[in-house]
């Protein structure tokens, strides 16, 4: 199979949709029956092509990029309008099978524009996906239409996870969308040894800084708690627009020295991030599959989190999630599981066994036989 994937999220740039993508090219590469072309972005521009191996070619195409974590609309368009090109270009200088998009805009409409001559898949992410985002509110009802006929022109619609799923039918109750979950290094992610809770608890949450996460109530979370004398730290991991918004949060509430904004970390340096901290907490309202939570339980961590999107198929027995929507809440869970110093070693022990199911191989096996799924339809 020759496949021609595009992404307008790739490392270095954006969140957990481009880390899954290279993670899945990680798999694909040495592949002798699999030949896979990528047309991705980069923060400058310029147009580069690298090998990630004998049968995975990446072509960036840059772009004036302000900030690795937040899209202005300026930018899509201006990545849109400089990859199009290329995209042509590719398709007229290969035999491709199909091409396989993430996210249904911008990349989406690419494949749309060029279904006569080849079929598509799409892998729904989470913001491309009209939902609870109130950032883009707008763009959902303005290119909702369109959307519609993108996803509906697919030959295969692909989910990360059950809730992404149900929230994709609300918009589009006709779609036949197949769910193949995010996936985790399980050989870099592995739980620090002889861990324990003493003294001080350490809180982790990593994720792009955006209005979705409600950073703001884990920090009224644990100002709840350090006011009832419980020795507590947080660590946000991340970058994005809100820096100096949550900067200032912090410095309103007294907390400079309880909460740490680390800004981006680099990925190599995150397996000891993990390691070092006791419990991973979050309270976003809307995810597609939470990277980060899969790389928290790899490395042993159990979870506390409001409910969204992905949390069914991975908390059970190794995390909580609350019930309201609340900093109460919250605080609330985290005391508990850690004045219970047994039932946290057993969430522990189960944060790392349920994160063998999602190893980044059965992630890429999921999609290879999606693809000749589609191409036996053909």
């Amino acid at each position: 199979m020759k496949i021609l994937m595009l992404n307008y999220e790739f490392p270095p740039i954006g969140g957990g949709a481009g880390k899954a993508h290279l993670a899945i090219l990680k798999q694909y590469a040495g592949k002798s029956d699999l030949q896979v072309d990528v047309l991705a972005s980069a923060p400058k521009p310029g147009f580069v092509v690298q090998k990630l191996s004998n049968n995975v070619t990446i072509y960036t195409v840059g772009v004036h990029k302000k900030n690795l974590h937040y899209w202005r609309k300026i930018e899509v368009v201006e990545w849109v309008a400089r990859a199009t090109p290329p995209y042509r270009r590719l398709l007229k200088e290969n035999r491709y099978d199909l091409v396989h998009a993430f996210f249904g805009l911008p990349t989406g409409w690419l494949c749309y524009r060029t279904a006569n001559r080849l079929p598509y898949i799409i892998s729904l992410r989470g913001s491309d996906v009209p939902g609870g985002h109130a950032r883009l509110q707008l763009e959902y009802k303005l290119l909702g239409p369109l959307l519609k006929r993108i996803w509906t022109g697919a030959s295969a619609l692909v989910a990360c996870s059950d809730g992404l799923k149900s929230r994709a039918l609300r918009f589009l109750p006709s779609a036949n969308i197949d769910i193949i979950p995010n996936g985790v290094d399980l050989e870099r992610f592995r739980p620090a040894s002889n861990k324990e809770l003493s003294g001080e608890l350490k809180l982790l949450t990593v994720g792009r800084l955006s209005v979705t996460k409600r950073f703001e109530m884990l920090v009224d979370a644990v100002e709840i708690l350090s006011k009832k004398g419980k020795n507590i730290r947080l660590t946000i991991s991340g970058g994005g627009g809100l820096l100096d918004e949550l900067k200032n949060l912090v410095e309103q509430k007294k907390l400079t020295g309880i909460i740490n904004l680390t800004g981006r970390i680099e990925s190599e340096k995150m397996p000891d991030v993990y390691g070092a901290h006791d419990m991973f907490v979050s309270a976003s309202m809307q995810e597609g599959m939470s990277n980060a939570m899969l790389e928290a339980m790899a490395s042993g961590l159990p979870i506390i989190t409001t409910r969204c999107e992905g949390v069914d198929e991975l908390i059970s027995d190794n995390g909580i999630v609350v019930g309201k929507d609340s900093a109460e809440a919250l605080a609330e869970a985290i005391n508990n599981l850690a004045e219970n110093k047994q039932a946290y070693n057993a969430m522990c022990a189960s944060a790392r066994k349920r994160a063998e199911n999602f190893g980044w191989d059965k992630v890429a096996d999921g999609y290879i036989k999606l693809y000749q799924r589609v191409l036996g339809q053909k």
